[in-house]
């Protein structure tokens, strides 16, 4: 590891640099997500659901993080990965203004898997410019394992898993709705959700429908950026019945999103990036754009039995996504995606100290491709895994846990014959893979939780990396697969600890992380598309350690000090110099915030000295104001063979908030929030934006095509509460 970042380790350590506030998703005791929000952390109250069931986060043993409905909506973002990608050891692959890609402690792609609605999202993950199709303002909470996963979820959970929850249903008798809406300068975007649930006899259901669109954003160097506009609809119908017995829900999604595609040609005169509307505020969408709709129906059932519960999870996907260059209603590739998962699991309540899980869990899929234009073959998947986990608990202290997994995956490529040559050939590829993993929880006392784990991945190779033989307009270049890759293996472990006290809460974890068959894209001299590189797929041996660090400082009840660092160093073994690094690798950051509560009372009544006065009843609760600063460290650690990659020079971005609950009579009537992100406006490219490598503008000599600059987002929640 390199000096520097040992120094920056230690001086995160010794002078309290860094923080993370871990609060729970999950409370079933209906605890208002206000008085969550504001609580002092405590390990013994926070819940995760990713692992055996629901387990107290002190005694899970690989890292978790937790983000709850409270910072979900005082946070700025244009999708849900924007929205938690401020957390440590996360990060995101941006492509303009509305397409963002998760990494996990600097692996993305297919090696991260993504819940929601109890089901693996599947919406063609390989590309990248293809974005997680989840609507932001349908998900209630955050959980993200970071490292190996494929113990409970199977091939493709070799970084972590983000686990995306929706609204928790409503307590016996009651009906509520929700209305919100928010503005934000920079893009213009406007966005509005309107919701409402209930449970009546146990009878719950819960229906959302919500809409968003945003004209180009704009920074200091380049204006208004061309292309980023993007329009999205969505809608979500939950039905169930919560009985003694347990509970069965049907949950149907609908996700539209439009976006435009950022090109960054730029008038080789002028060097103005070039538009093809006359409006470069429209909200309208422009040549070339793509049209991507998912579709999602899922059967979720828990029964409760004698010594445990069964849970049963039966899911339908349906992606089209579609790609507009040349017309405005014709189509040159168009993606088709059918998928089919589901997962049967066993789980024991505790019994002397122990709790045991076993399950069964697979998934079928179909694409066909119905454009003109060809990138992958028509395919069919077929996997499944079985798998088996127990935990134990050793007294008050100790606690040890981990299992094991084998899965089994089938790939078939249809062949394709264009103009009397083949384009595809006609493959089959037989995958098996054996995981498992092993860690334990130290509670050293009430202020000390020291925890271990090693843990094996596994990930099969995806068919754009196995059968690639086309242009991928995302990439800007020609992409050939290899049929003899291999899957790639990972074993990663963790040691991390926690430290709470009155005053001062602290996290210190690190991890080494080492994948065998690690698959990658390098440049090739051939041309085989003119006005195209041509990349193909190759894999070896890679490295990857790191940390995260945080501290929060609470002196008093209303103020909060936080910082975090994270990085992490990524490297392809047995390489040259110019091929050491793995490519889009985050950098290293340092985050900070001052926050301060100057009003949290469960009831707003300020009551007078003298008895003769009436009570004084205040318009704000749970009012708060903040400053934040996200210090970016420059990324020099890079693939820099073939230009593939650049150096990334270091950049701080400067953010303001406000939020409060607004009250009528001592009842909530509404939340209101205002951030302010880039405050200084400053220029900046993050090294995870694609965009980075657009056209060189000629007369200032700067490449590609910069963030967003200053913008301002206001947002507003309205409860209603009917029953």
């Amino acid at each position: 590891m390199n000096s520097k970042y040992i120094i920056l380790l230690l001086l995160c350590i010794c002078t309290s640099m860094a923080a993370q506030d871990h609060i729970s998703t999950h409370n079933h005791h209906q605890e208002d997500s206000t008085d969550i929000f504001f609580r002092h952390l405590e390990l013994n109250e926070l819940t995760v659901t990713g692992v055996t069931g629901d387990t107290k986060l002190k005694h899970a043993t690989a890292p978790v993080s937790l983000i709850t409905p409270q910072i979900l909506k005082a946070t700025a973002a244009t999708n849900i990965i924007d929205a938690i990608a401020h957390q440590p050891g996360i990060s995101q692959l941006n492509t303009g203004g509305s397409i963002s890609k998760p990494i996990i402690r600097g692996l993305g792609y297919n090696r991260v898997v993504v819940m929601s609605e109890g089901v693996r999202q599947e919406g063609q993950q390989w590309g990248d410019e293809h974005g997680i199709e989840v609507d932001g303002s349908s998900v209630n909470s955050v959980e993200i394992l970071k490292g190996p996963a494929s113990l409970m979820y199977g091939s493709d959970a070799m970084a972590g898993v983000i686990i995306l929850h929706p609204q928790a249903m409503m307590p016996e008798g009651t009906i509520r709705a929700n209305i919100s809406s928010e503005y934000q300068t920079n893009n213009g975007l406007f966005g509005y959700n309107l919701s409402a649930a209930g449970n009546q006899h146990g009878f719950v259901w819960d229906a959302r429908y919500s809409q968003k669109m945003a004209h180009a954003y704009k920074n200091k160097y380049d204006g208004y950026v061309p292309g980023s506009q993007f329009a999205e609809r969505a809608g979500r119908l939950m039905l169930g019945l919560n009985k003694s017995w347990g509970q069965s829900r049907l949950t149907w999604t609908a996700y539209h999103l439009t976006p435009s595609i950022v090109e960054g040609e730029r008038d080789p005169e002028t060097g103005d990036l070039e538009c093809t509307t006359d409006n470069v505020k429209t909200y309208s969408k422009a040549l070339p754009f793509q049209q991507v709709k998912h579709y999602k129906l899922v059967w979720n059932n828990s029964f409760n039995l004698a010594n445990g519960y069964l849970k049963t999870i039966i899911g339908y996907q349906q992606n089209r996504r579609q790609e507009f260059e040349e017309e405005m209603d014709e189509y040159e590739l168009y993606f088709k995606l059918h998928t089919l998962t589901y997962d049967i699991r066993y789980l024991t309540h505790e019994f002397n100290g122990w709790k045991v899980s076993t399950g069964v869990g697979g998934m079928f899929q179909r694409s066909v491709n119905k454009g003109e234009e060809f990138l992958i073959p028509d395919y069919r998947l077929f996997d499944f895994g079985i798998y088996a986990t127990a935990s134990k608990s050793i007294n008050e202290h100790w606690t040890l846990n981990g299992g094991v997994r084998y899965d089994h995956r089938r790939l078939h490529g249809d062949a394709l014959l264009e103009e009397d040559e083949w384009r595809f050939n006609d493959f089959t590829r037989h995958f098996n893979g054996f995981t498992g993993s092993i860690g334990a929880v130290c509670n050293i006392n009430e202020h000390f939780n020291l925890r271990m784990n090693l843990a094996r991945g596994f990930r099969t190779p995806n068919m754009s990396e196995l059968a690639s033989n086309g242009v991928h307009e995302g990439s800007i270049r020609y992409e050939l697969g290899s049929q003899q890759l291999k899957a790639e293996y990972s074993l990663q472990a963790d040691l991390g600890l926690d430290f709470t006290s009155q005053y001062v809460s602290a996290q210190l974890s690190l991890f080494a992380n080492h994948i065998n068959n690690y698959i990658y894209t390098h440049r090739i001299p051939q041309e085989i598309e003119e006005g195209y590189l041509t990349y193909a797929f190759t894999q070896g041996d890679a490295r990857l350690a790191g940390f995260e660090a945080g501290v929060d400082i609470h002196p008093i009840h209303s103020v909060h000090f936080s910082n975090t660092f994270s990085m992490v160093n990524a490297r392809l073994l047995h390489q040259a110099a110019s091929t050491k690094y793995i490519p889009f690798t985050p950098a290293p950051r340092w985050s900070s915030e001052l926050k301060w509560e100057l009003q949290h009372h469960s009831h707003s009544t300020v009551m007078h000295h003298h008895s003769n006065h009436t009570p004084h009843r205040s318009l704000l609760n749970n009012l708060y104001i903040a400053a934040n600063l996200d210090c970016f460290l420059r990324q020099s650690h890079i693939y820099s063979a073939d230009d593939t990659e650049t150096a990334t020079p270091a950049y701080a971005l400067i953010g303001l908030s406000a939020g409060t609950d607004i009250q009528l009579n001592r009842k909530k009537v509404a939340e209101l929030y205002i951030t302010a992100d880039n405050l200084l406006n400053n220029a900046y490219q993050s090294h995870l934006n694609r965009l980075k490598y657009a056209d060189i503008n000629n007369v200032t000599g700067r490449h590609g095509v910069y963030n967003m600059g200053r913008n301002i987002t206001i947002k507003i929640v309205i409860p209603v509460e009917i029953m």
